[in-house]
């Protein structure tokens, strides 16, 4: 099934569930952060974050991957560098003297960069899409590929349209023999008051000769996790969203349980959370959803990997639970906030 586009107003919308904020429940979520009390919303130390080297970048011999913050991971797949939802500008914000900050700075600056040859988009919220970010990496990447829709945006910002491929759900690409399947999502779109889900939102499939991955991007728990587990899996590594929840929201942000349980759908091997750790959007303390969804993986049996930003992860022998968030707040043994 593809996504589906209702021509009369140009919207795209979910398989499952029409989402749709009404006025009470904006209010309900307005209410919920002024009333909140707030344990740790942002560090109270600067976190732990591996600055890469780029001459370390230059002749890669295996597969592997770094966090660089949020969902942003940078990743060498089969020769090629694929880069996820890069974020590098100070805030998640159409405006850079207000909207959610930066925890850390990125691991490597845009300019820094190796050659990308796919840069790959989920969807076109601002923590997801970055104006500034793409502008300053446009000449050191071959292709963009994005959900439906939302390369034209990049083309408003001057990227070439040849360098950009926009695929419905279920659509692939063949990319220096890497197999990208744009997936679906439980989510939304939109950057503004009045284009709401006027692009599309996407997961994707990452299908390397010998590496097999999943990206999230955003969604709620919905049943095409088991479907494209049944297509594509079993999978070597999902990067899960797992941030950024409540239970005000759970339809279109996975809470923990459900982020664990999706990995487990997709059929993957090892999990690594993403959406976490760099910017506050939600009301849990910064550190909770790496934490929770530690003690769930333990308890159903999945194996876990949680690097540092800018950690290496190598595909083919991944370090375990590494649970540097520990160390890094004081209050990292308070009982974690059920929402």
């Amino acid at each position: 099934m593809l996504a589906s586009l209702a021509s009369n107003k140009q919207k795209f919308y979910n398989s499952e569930m029409r989402y749709s904020s009404t006025l009470g429940d904006s209010v309900k979520i307005v209410h919920a952060f002024l009333t909140a009390k707030r344990v740790d919303a942002v560090p109270k130390t600067p976190l732990l974050n591996y600055e890469i080297n780029p001459n370390d970048l230059r002749h890669p011999k295996s597969d592997f991957l770094y966090r660089l913050g949020h969902s942003s991971v940078l990743m060498h797949i089969d020769s090629t560098w694929i880069l996820t939802d890069p974020v590098f500008s100070e805030r998640a914000s159409p405006i850079q003297w207000a909207g959610p900050k930066r925890f850390h700075p990125a691991p490597i600056t845009a300019s820094s960069l190796p050659y990308i040859g796919i840069v790959i988009i989920s969807h076109d919220h601002y923590d997801h899409l970055d104006k500034a970010t793409i502008k300053a990496i446009d000449e050191k990447v071959g292709v963009f590929v994005t959900p439906l829709k939302v390369g034209d945006r990049l083309q408003n910002w001057g990227i070439s349209r040849e360098k950009i491929i926009q695929l419905d759900w279920w659509q692939s690409v063949s990319l220096n023999n890497i197999e990208l399947v744009s997936t679906p999502s439980q989510h939304f779109s939109g950057r503004g008051l009045l284009d709401r889900n006027q692009t599309l939102w996407s997961s994707w499939v990452i299908l390397g000769s010998k590496h097999r991955i999943f990206f999230s991007g955003d969604s709620g728990y919905f049943s095409g996790f088991k479907s494209i587990g049944e297509r594509y899996g079993p999978f070597d590594f999902t990067l899960m969203e797992a941030g950024a929840y409540n239970s005000l929201w759970s339809d279109i942000h996975m809470m923990p349980e459900e982020s664990v349980q999706a990995h487990i759908d997709l059929k993957g091997k090892f999990m690594i959370p993403i959406h976490n750790g760099t910017f506050d959007l939600s009301m849990h303390p910064w550190y909770e959803p790496l934490e929770r969804i530690s003690a769930i993986t333990a308890n159903r049996g999945v194996q876990l990997v949680t690097p540092a930003f800018g950690e290496q992860v190598v595909l083919d022998a991944p370090s375990l639970k590494n649970r540097w968030w520990l160390e890094q707040s004081a209050n990292s043994n308070l009982e974690i906030a059920q929402f």
